[in-house]
């Protein structure tokens, strides 16, 4: 089988290979057939300059893709966003003060000083019954 490959495979196969594999990743959106398609690529037009040999083309492939793959993860979460504004979680230990009384596992309303995901009103739910004007936190987010 590897004779076969050795024999057959030309660089113009790895660029359609690292074409594909790049098109997969739009599908899968982990940054792992990225990284492979790149390698497959680069080793397509290294093989079209130099020449390789089958073995010399599969570890040069494994190298850059292992190489691609560790620096498009560290450049990823090193640039993930460092506060959570936008999640729904990112509210969570704000205050707010209750405008419209909250029934034990029941809904009421809450008003914030500050707008949560553009709003100062929203509706809360608790395990205890809460009046109107009682400074409440938020604890948790459904949604």
């Amino acid at each position: 089988m590897l004779d076969f490959l050795a024999n057959t495979l030309l660089w113009w196969h790895w660029i359609i290979f690292g074409l594909i594999l790049l098109i997969l990743e739009i599908f899968t959106g982990t940054f792992i057939m990225l990284g492979l398609g790149i390698g497959a690529t680069i080793v397509g037009v290294a093989d079209l300059i130099l020449i390789l040999s089958l073995n010399k083309e599969l570890l040069t492939w494994s190298i850059i893709s292992i190489i691609t793959i560790t620096l498009l993860f560290k450049y990823f979460k090193n640039n993930s966003p460092k506060d959570k504004s936008g999640q729904s979680d990112y509210a969570i230990g704000i205050k707010g003060i209750v405008e419209e009384p909250i029934d034990a596992n029941g809904r009421g309303k809450v008003k914030f000083n500050i707008p949560i995901l553009g709003n100062t009103i929203w509706h809360a739910t608790a395990k205890e019954d809460i009046p109107i004007l009682t400074k409440v936190k938020i604890v948790n987010v459904k949604g």
